[in-house]
């Protein structure tokens, strides 16, 4: 059947609502990259990158593609969706230059303006965001890692000298991994225990200078953490303080202060709400990361597809060659990773719009601001995996000349590996998410046993309307038809792909709610046993949460596609997402009663014989919607490639 050639993608179109609501900002940006060719150099020496990446930074400076997030003062509209999209597009230059951009004015900068207060902004922004101060965000320690709440830096008031006293008490305290630590930052904003009077307040943020004119100054340490297995443009190090002294008023206090004569006060009583909110002012961080991974798979999917549409092997029956692409198994490879990558597009756009609405005030309650730090530590997690594995099997896909340090696959791969780790561990962001779901569960259902998982066993099932950070609905039992071509068509209605995956959502937080009662006497060792059985499961719940909204979210998206051929392309697509989703998680259904074997058989058949073919033809037109110029690419691999086949061609003719 050939009835999905004869339809075809709007690219022009399509290619607008993948580039989302600040799609001026990005054109920018990648304008700016291809005008100054702010270009990663494979192999270039960690001395040399590093100080290449810091001029291309002052370049974009120079160019307005960093200040959309700050005030007008600084060149900027305080337009935080606008800041985020312009970082996300730097991956197609260098992401070593993504992430000093993000160092520079994702933390250290947004540290200031958003935990700092007028004073601050005043005093020290304006030489942060023109890059005239160079900054580090010094969080993390080599102890801690991702418990930042028992960090050992501390930060004692001195109220003789007015002074906060910062210091370093042991060599699991250093701050690692800093971006600018090394070599290149000149202040740092330094996250540290607050004491005064001898009691403990927490954790707080310190705007400390580390540097003048290069040289460290007095009581100020630092250590390069060396070449890295990725990202050698960005001059990773260690920092500690041997009782650095600085001003009461570096204390950035949007949320908690100290008086001259030492007296602590926060506008947030509760200690814990009040960590959780200065980190919660940072989120931006995940969000633009998730955006950043994105549209590295974009580059990715780009350069190998297009390869595997020029690229032949193997004589047929009638003795020609094909490409790869009409290979059934090299559009397993790819087809479902372009779904994905389509689908997480549209999830990120929802996540942006949603974080602008907090930070410009739109919509900035506690409610949304859990929801929007929820989603984006699913979105972070799940993305950043997804990256790994999209660049690693376009590289594959490409074979040897993947493998070329030209062809930029390997690089990017290897830029990418500690995405998954900075800015959160991905294991840890989705206990996050996980106890977030329990918390909407314990919500929804207030029995004090969590009574309603028997429900959902036998099938019989309620309705529960939970916003978007949580749980969203509940499946019905399924019924098994007993013929595959009839199982088929059930599950392929929308509805139906959307039960499945939310049941699977539901009732796995609900058999978790369960297993985690603690019943009897509150026992805290009892409920951290129990916590630590369960924990693989949480992980587990918290990906099928974000896969569930990656379905949403491009099933959003299709209402807003006008051109009808486009839809129904791009209908195939999130259908090939979720019928991709099921497979992977085949044995649940199975074991849960909710498919049956003729059932789970059809999944996996309308895959190799329905989506995946009438996909092929729109495979071109479907990465040609990314936009991206031969100038962003960077590679004449698929060129090449056709060349050399014309090449051949015509010696046969010969």
């Amino acid at each position: 059947m050939n009835f999905n050639e004869d339809i075809q993608l709007d690219v022009e179109a399509i290619g607008e609502r993948v580039l989302g609501r600040w799609a001026d900002v990005r054109r920018h940006t990648r304008s700016v990259i291809e005008e100054h060719k702010l270009f990663k150099q494979e192999g270039q020496p960690m001395a040399e990158h590093r100080e290449t990446v810091l001029k291309q930074l002052r370049t974009l400076v120079a160019a307005g593609a960093t200040q959309h997030g700050f005030q007008s003062e600084f060149g900027g509209t305080m337009n935080p969706g606008a800041s985020l999209s312009s970082f996300e597009e730097l991956v197609f230059a260098d992401p070593s230059l993504q992430i000093k951009y993000g160092v520079q004015y994702g933390l250290f900068s947004s540290a200031i303006l958003y935990l700092g207060t007028e004073y601050h902004h005043k005093t020290f922004l304006g030489s942060a965001v023109s890059t005239e101060i160079p900054g580090a965000f010094a969080m993390t320690e080599t102890g801690h890692g991702s418990d930042v709440a028992s960090i050992g830096t501390t930060a004692t008031y001195d109220a003789d000298t007015k002074e906060f006293v910062i210091h370093t008490p042991d060599r699991h305290s250093y701050k690692d991994y800093l971006g600018n630590a090394a070599l290149h930052g000149h202040a740092a904003v330094v996250f540290a225990q607050l004491y005064t009077g001898g009691e403990k307040h927490g954790v707080h943020a310190f705007y400390v200078p580390i540097r003048k004119r290069g040289k460290l100054l007095p009581g100020v340490g630092s250590e390069d953490d060396g070449l890295k297995g990725g990202l050698n443009g960005i001059d990773n190090g260690r920092l500690h303080f041997d009782s650095v002294r600085v001003p009461r008023t570096n204390l950035l206090n949007r949320y908690a202060d100290v008086s001259e004569d030492g007296v602590y006060t926060s506008v947030i009583e509760s200690s814990g709400r009040r960590f959780f909110t200065q980190l919660g002012a940072l989120v931006q961080g995940r969000v633009s990361l998730t955006g950043g991974v994105v549209n590295a798979q974009k580059l990715a999917l780009d350069i190998a597809i297009r390869y595997s549409l020029e690229r032949k092997q193997f004589p047929g029956p009638d003795g020609e060659e094909k490409t790869i692409m009409d290979y059934g198994r090299h559009q397993r490879r790819l087809l479902p990773l372009l779904a994905r990558t389509y689908a997480q597009v549209f999830t990120h756009q929802e996540l942006l719009d949603q974080f602008h609405a907090v930070f410009t005030g739109q919509n900035d309650t506690d409610e949304s601001r859990q929801d929007l730090e929820t989603v984006a530590a699913a979105s972070k997690a799940l993305s950043s995996w997804y990256a790994l594995e999209t660049v690693q099997e376009c590289r594959e896909a490409c074979g040897g000349q993947g493998f070329m340090a030209e062809h930029r696959l390997t690089g990017l791969r290897a830029d990418l590996d500690v995405y998954v780790t900075f800015e959160g561990d991905n294991n840890v962001m989705l206990q996050l998410v996980a106890k977030r779901l329990l918390g909407d569960y314990a919500k929804a259902f207030k029995s004090p046993d969590f009574g309603t998982l028997a429900s959902y066993v036998a099938g019989q099932v309620g309705e529960a309307t939970i916003n978007r950070g949580g749980l969203r609905g509940l499946a019905q039992k399924m019924v098994d038809f007993g013929s595959t071509a009839r199982s088929v068509g059930y599950v392929k209605e929308e509805e139906h792909q959307h039960q499945l995956l939310t049941d699977r959502v539901h009732t796995m937080i609900a058999k978790l709610a369960n297993n985690l009662k603690h019943s009897g006497p509150k026992n805290a060792q009892k409920q951290a046993e129990l916590f630590n059985r369960y924990q693989n499961d949480l992980i587990l719940a918290a990906k099928a949460h974000g896969e569930l909204i990656l379905w949403e979210a491009f099933t959003s998206a299709l209402k807003t596609i006008e051109d009808e051929d486009s839809k129904q392309i791009l209908t195939w697509l999130r259908d090939l997402y979720g019928f991709s989703v099921l497979e992977e998680n085949l044995s649940w259904y199975l074991i849960n009663g909710r498919l049956s074997s003729s059932r789970a058989e059809a999944i996996t058949e309308y895959i190799d014989t329905r989506l995946l073919p009438r996909l092929r033809p729109h495979a071109e037109s479907l990465v040609d919607a990314f936009l991206l110029t031969p100038g962003l690419v960077r590679t004449t691999l698929a060129a090449d490639e056709k060349e050399r086949q014309a090449t051949r061609s015509q010696l046969v003719r010969k």
